[in-house]
C-alpha cells in the first residue's frame, strides 16, 4: 500500500467526500506510515481532524472509517497482482465486455432543434453563454465570427493582467480563422454547431510557430 499510487488513490477517496484539501487526507497518511499501519482507525481520523480543525460526528467517523478501509483493502489486493516489465501498457481502452452486443449501424449526426436567440444590444452579454446558443447566433447570421472573436480577444487583454490564464493570445491567426468561417457562412455552407465559434488550446500543445510552454 505504501507506494505513490497507493497515496493519490487515497487522497482522490477524500476528495470524492468533498474533503479535498490535501491537509486532512495527508495528516491521517504520515499518521499511518509513522504507524506502520495498513488499515485507519477511528482514532487516527479523530487526530487529523483536530490537526486540521475539522469537526466529525461519530456517525460520520464510522462512515469514512468503513469507506477508507473497503478502499485501502482494494488498493492493496492491487498492489498484489505480478506484472512483469515485459506487460505492456495499455495503449486503447475498449468498454465492451465479452458477449456484448453493440449496434455498430452508421447513422448521420443530428443535432437536437437549436434553441431560439436573439443577438443583445451589448454583444458582450454573450461572453458565458454555451456554445448551443453562440452556434445558433451564428448559423443564423446574427452575429459574425469576426465579431465574436474580437469580442473574446478584448476580454482576454482586458483580464489576463490579473488572471494570468492566457500564455499565447494568437489574434492574427484567430481573426484569419474567423474571416474564413465568415467567408463560408455567407456563402451557404454551414458547417455545423462549432463552425465559426472562437476557442483555446492548452499550452502544453505543440503547434509550429508558436510557443509550448507546457
Amino acid at each position: 500500500m505504501k507506494t505513490v499510487s497507493g497515496r493519490r488513490a487515497f487522497l482522490a477517496y477524500f476528495s470524492g467526500l468533498g474533503l479535498a484539501s490535501a491537509v486532512f487526507p495527508n495528516v491521517l497518511w504520515a499518521t499511518m506510515e509513522e504507524d506502520k499501519s495498513t488499515r485507519v482507525t477511528k482514532e487516527m481520523l479523530r487526530s487529523a481532524a483536530a490537526v486540521t480543525g475539522q469537526v466529525f460526528t461519530d456517525q460520520q467517523l464510522d462512515q469514512v472509517l468503513e469507506g477508507v478501509n473497503q478502499h485501502l483493502a482494494e488498493y492493496s489486493a492491487l498492489h498484489t497482482i505480478d506484472l512483469d516489465n515485459s506487460v505492456a501498457p495499455p495503449f486503447y481502452f475498449n468498454p465492451v465486455v465479452p458477449g456484448m452486443k453493440i449496434d455498430q449501424a452508421k447513422r448521420p449526426f443530428q443535432t437536437s432543434a437549436a434553441e431560439q436567440v436573439t443577438r443583445p444590444k451589448n454583444l458582450e452579454d454573450v461572453a458565458f453563454w454555451p456554445v448551443t446558443k453562440l452556434a445558433e447566433l451564428v448559423r443564423s447570421k446574427q452575429v459574425r465570427s469576426g465579431e465574436l472573436t474580437e469580442m473574446y480577444i478584448a476580454r482576454i487583454k482586458r483580464h489576463n493582467p490579473a488572471l494570468l490564464c492566457v500564455v499565447t493570445i494568437t489574434e492574427d491567426l484567430a481573426m484569419r480563422q474567423a474571416r474564413a468561417a465568415d467567408q463560408e457562412i455567407a456563402a451557404g455552407h454551414y458547417r455545423g454547431p462549432l463552425h465559426g465559434i472562437p476557442w483555446g488550446i492548452k499550452d502544453l500543445a505543440a503547434v509550429k510557430g508558436y510557443r509550448t510552454t507546457w
